[in-house]
């Protein structure tokens, strides 16, 4: 844990677990929202073709994630950490641009 600690900057194992929980809040919620937003579109698990389903689901869940991780962040008092986080992120994917 140290490593991770000092790699993403962070002081203390209280600091440590509100990161955990907020990445495990996220993933949950960007999951649970997908669901209803495909449905909104007219993509419905029964009646869609599976591999069409889950790649716009997941496609979808990409951006959902990305702003709820920033929220959280925030909600938790760790906007910084988490604001970084998704710049260095989408920097990686090639999307930094988004941010200049």
């Amino acid at each position: 844990m140290e490593k991770l600690k000092k790699r993403w900057g962070i002081d203390s194992n209280f600091q440590l677990a509100v990161v955990f929980i907020v990445f495990a809040i996220t993933g949950s919620t960007a999951a649970k929202l997908a669901a209803p937003l495909c449905e909104f579109i007219g993509l419905h698990r029964e009646s869609t073709a599976g591999w069409l389903y889950w790649t716009a689901r997941i496609l979808l869940i990409f951006p959902i994630y990305q702003v709820l991780l920033v929220f959280f962040g925030w909600l938790f008092g760790q906007f910084k950490f988490f604001w970084n986080f998704e710049k260095k992120m989408l920097n990686r994917m090639g999307l930094g641009f988004l941010f200049k």
